[in-house]
């Protein structure tokens, strides 16, 4: 359930995990890596994500890497 605090809205994790549509393991491996630059927290100590974090995070879950797989290793006498 959002938060509304002064005009502005807040979700908590498993909310905004449910709208980007990722798990919470994939939400706190982005936070380790620096997703998103600043995160709020509540008087409890709990995660709080804004409407441009929603977005942040659905970007980040639509953005496909491409990596070159190492070049395999040739069998001598094959």
């Amino acid at each position: 359930m959002s938060i509304e605090i002064n005009g502005k809205t807040y979700y908590r994790t498993a909310e905004i995990c449910a709208k980007a549509g990722i798990s919470r393991a994939t939400l706190f491996r982005w936070l380790k890596a620096g997703v998103l630059k600043k995160t709020f927290r509540d008087r409890r100590g709990w995660r709080m994500f804004t409407e441009s974090d929603l977005e942040v995070m659905r970007a980040e879950a639509e953005t496909i890497k491409v990596e070159d797989s190492p070049a395999k290793a040739e069998t001598p006498g094959k």
